[in-house]
């Protein structure tokens, strides 16, 4: 019987499929380390309290591409190219979903819109993150090689979700409300596709390495279908709802190491 738990433990089991799985997930954490970076670096002046959280974000987004790197080193695998149809970071660029590298690259301060825009996307894409560390979480907490990876990676992206959630809500009572709502809408509808095109993407990868059988492909496909269809018929609005979180000040504090996984 196909289920999450036994699909990615067949990933992990094999060197090939856990090498890419890696790769893919060190590439778009590292990715997401630089961008926070930079946008800590440019924030405008009448934000500068925000720039320790969006660094420490950042930080964080570093440490968990180091994490996946090193639990590759840990089986003697190195990384490999990232395939284009399974990036989901440059595709979500491509989309207009994040603020655009040439402008990150630029070293003119960002706007106040910038930041609520750039707050707006975290709050679709730390939602994802959070539910799939959630999933990982919840059935390998306690596997020998990848538990303790899974536990913290997936407590600090839930702190990146209540830390947008909290920041949203701040510039939402300062007038940026109907901004952030527009945001958020068309945020949730671009990325479900995304997320459908690189799962696709990604699982076809797999069933290649893995050898799987085309009927095994084709009820892996439906089913990503079938994500798709629930989250565009109404699925999108759990990522564009704000509520005040339990975690108050989530980022406030230096981020945590992952020294235990060099």
């Amino acid at each position: 019987m196909l289920s999450a738990k036994s699909l990615f433990q067949e990933i992990l089991d094999d060197d090939e499929s856990f090498r890419l799985f890696c790769s893919i997930a060190a590439s778009g954490e590292s990715q997401g380390g630089w961008e926070n970076g930079r946008i800590a670096a440019l924030v405008p002046a009448s934000e500068r309290d925000l720039a320790p959280k969006v660094a420490r974000h950042g930080a964080d987004e570093d440490k968990h591409g180091r994490i996946f790197n090193a639990l590759m080193k840990k089986r003697g695998l190195q990384p490999v190219p990232v395939p284009e149809e399974a990036d989901y970071t440059m595709l979500l660029e491509r989309h207009g979903i994040g603020l655009a590298h040439e402008q990150l690259k630029r070293d003119e301060p960002l706007s106040v819109q910038d930041i609520v825009t750039y707050l707006a996307h975290s709050r679709v894409t730390e939602q994802r993150a959070s539910e799939q560390m959630e999933l990982l979480r919840k059935h390998f907490s306690d596997h020998p090689d990848i538990g303790r990876a899974v536990k913290m990676i997936s407590h600090d992206e839930d702190n990146h979700l209540a830390y947008c959630h909290e920041e949203l809500l701040r510039f939402a009572y300062a007038g940026h409300g109907r901004t952030i709502q527009r945001i958020l809408r068309e945020c949730a509808l671009a990325e479900i596709a995304v997320y459908r095109d690189v799962s696709l993407a990604v699982m076809d990868h797999m069933g290649r390495i893995l050898g799987w059988s085309k009927a095994k492909s084709a009820v892996l496909a439906a089913g990503i279908h079938a994500v798709y269809a629930y989250e565009r018929l109404g699925g999108w609005r759990r990522m564009v709802s704000l509520e005040m979180p339990e975690r108050r000040d989530a980022l406030g504090g230096p981020a945590t190491t992952s020294v235990e996984f060099a």
